[in-house]
């Protein structure tokens, strides 16, 4: 097991250790580091999804409000 040593403000390791007193500190400290590994994976998943799909929206020729308007009465025709 790997040992790790960050330096946190005097209050956030007083108020952190109060509400977790008897608590395993190192196992609560590695599940947090794993969910911040975990979302800031899925930040750079959903930026790169926003990315190809601004990519993409470059590459069509954009609908006229009338085509987009006949789209929205024939997919309302279907639902009846």
């Amino acid at each position: 097991m790997a040992t790790v040593n960050y330096s946190v403000p005097d209050d956030v390791k007083r108020v952190f250790n109060e509400t977790f007193r008897g608590r395993n500190k190192s196992a609560l400290i590695a599940r947090l580091m794993l969910q911040a590994v975990e979302e800031e994976q899925r930040a750079t998943r959903r930026a790169q999804a926003i990315e190809s799909l601004l990519s993409r929206r470059s590459e069509r020729t954009p609908l006229t409000s009338a085509a987009v308007e006949a789209a929205r009465d024939a997919l309302r025709g279907e639902a009846q």
